[in-house]
């Protein structure tokens, strides 16, 4: 069975039950936001890493209509990765994922995790498929652009969307999407991964 539209062949129920508990691998735990307790570790399952948060809503990169300094305060003209041809991500069309920055919490690089690794978020029924497209805080978790948040049913202003708990996100190790920037590369790459993920 293939994915359609972004939707994956594989559940939601099954991709939860795959990570049901957690092998620790950061030497801490995350705060979701600067107010908030660390109470977020990132966790080990066999071919890929996950952890469970909220989704801050992720803008920055080129400037679009819905994404730019008038609809987010914080906006930034850049991602820590870029597209094919040298340009930020457009975190309004592309459903990516943005990792906490290397630090002594925990180092993605080291656990096969790089720009355009493939990615699926879970939340509610729902899984999408995405890759890794920007570095955020090295102390926060929990952020996908604004594309991510709409294919989740979530509310993308960067302002007032996002939701507070219930995402969990699953990277794969050793994947890779290129140009980064191919979407539906990365929703047939996602599903074939989580379909080995679920059998190993």
């Amino acid at each position: 069975m293939r994915p359609v539209g972004g939707r994956s062949a594989v559940t939601a129920a099954e991709l939860l039950a795959r990570v049901d508990g957690c092998t620790r691998i950061s030497q801490g735990l995350y705060r979701t936001d600067l107010r908030t307790a660390a109470t977020v570790p990132v966790c080990d399952a066999g071919g890929a890493v996950f952890w469970r948060a909220d989704l801050d809503v992720n803008c920055d990169g080129q400037a679009t209509p819905r994404c730019n300094t008038g609809a987010d305060p914080y906006f930034l003209e850049q991602t820590a990765f870029r597209q094919s041809d040298g340009r930020p991500l457009n975190a309004e069309t592309l459903p990516f994922v943005v990792v906490p920055a290397p630090s002594g919490l925990w180092r993605y690089p080291d656990w096969g995790i790089r720009g355009g690794s493939v990615v699926a978020v879970v939340h509610g029924g729902t899984v999408r498929y995405g890759v890794v497209g920007d570095t955020g805080p090295a102390g926060i978790i929990g952020e996908a652009s604004h594309a991510m948040a709409a294919a989740l049913g979530i509310d993308p202003d960067p302002r007032s969307g996002g939701v507070g708990s219930g995402v969990t996100y699953i990277l794969f190790k050793g994947s890779r999407v290129a140009p980064i920037e191919d979407h539906a590369a990365a929703v047939t790459q996602g599903d074939a991964l989580a379909r080995a993920f679920l059998q190993g």
